[in-house]
């Protein structure tokens, strides 16, 4: 019988490396399950989320391709909590079935080590008891806004709207078996450090 592959969970906030984290991960011959990739191809085009988000929130909130609006909605949700929850409800389920579906395909493959990269992984609440652990990418609330600033070309006010409405580090770092601290850390000194870990989940 196939031996079920190790259940990572990787999370962190807007602007920690997660992402890098990820990929280098992956480069070590881990299978990546990206909860947020399925989020936005569920509310893309022609997505799985589309129809609903149309229904309960109205047609102005799905631009002239048919997919959601992603910076409209966003707008919305970090200024309405049951906005919020209202568009969880309705992708997460979504998500969920993607996820498990992905996941089943990796165990089928022969994967090792399965990590499932999930930004709201605390938050959400219902992740911890499906992971064997989970790895946390932190860093300084100032590197998080300095970063998104830079990449994403946003004022600092919507970063910091952004982070204050994910959980914060503490919760984060509470939840964590495993944690890198990315603050100021030169990109080669971060993959030898995942590289590191990667070995402990026996890549």
């Amino acid at each position: 019988m196939r031996r079920a592959a190790l259940r990572i969970g990787l999370t962190g906030g807007i602007g920690s490396g997660k992402s890098t984290v990820a990929r280098t991960l992956v480069a070590c011959g881990a299978t990546l399950v990206d909860a947020d990739a399925i989020s936005r191809a569920v509310t893309a085009a022609g997505g799985a989320a589309v129809k609903e988000i149309a229904a309960q929130f109205g047609d102005q909130f799905i631009t002239s391709d048919g997919a959601m609006d992603r910076e409209l909605m966003r707008q919305l949700a970090f200024t309405d909590t049951s906005a919020r929850r209202r568009l969880e409800s309705i992708v997460h389920p979504l998500v969920s079935q993607e996820t498990l579906r992905q996941y089943g395909n990796a165990v089928s493959a022969g994967s090792a080590c399965v990590v499932f990269d999930v930004p709201l992984l605390v938050e959400s609440g219902r992740w911890r008891q499906q992971l064997e652990q989970v790895l946390v990418v932190d860093c300084s609330e100032a590197a998080q806004v300095s970063r998104v600033m830079a990449r994403n070309g946003w004022p600092r006010e919507a970063v910091e709207k952004v982070i204050a409405g994910q959980a914060s580090r503490a919760q984060r770092l509470s939840a964590a078996d495993l944690c890198l601290y990315n603050d100021g850390l030169p990109l080669d000194a971060l993959d030898a450090q995942v590289r590191q870990l990667a070995a402990r989940f026996g890549l």
